[in-house]
């Protein structure tokens, strides 16, 4: 015997709403400081491994950029959310909630 159509479901699926993330893992503040630190550890390592007569290899070099560019990045991430906090107007919206 053949199915009924009467069984078969009419319309879209039904979703269910996501729920937010808990502000604890929305933030980038974690993420920002951990792979910053990431990168500085990995410069020591290669400081201290890859010293040579001529110098350092290229990894240290790569590592101290990551790093910097890391620390500047959370400093302008740091600079955005006080002026969210502040109300400027030319801030981006939603920052402010996002403690870290």
């Amino acid at each position: 015997m053949a199915a009924d159509d009467n069984d078969a479901p009419t319309g879209p699926p039904q979703m269910r709403p996501v729920p937010p993330l808990p502000a604890k893992l929305a933030g980038p503040t974690p993420v920002v400081i951990t792979g910053t630190l990431c990168w500085l550890v990995a410069a020591v390592v290669f400081g201290m491994l890859g010293w040579t007569s001529s110098g350092v290899d290229v990894r240290f070099w790569t590592c101290v950029t990551g790093g910097a560019l890391g620390v500047l990045g959370y400093c302008v991430f740091h600079w955005q959310r006080s002026a969210s906090r502040r109300g400027s107007r030319g801030s981006w919206q939603g920052l402010a909630g996002l403690d870290g």
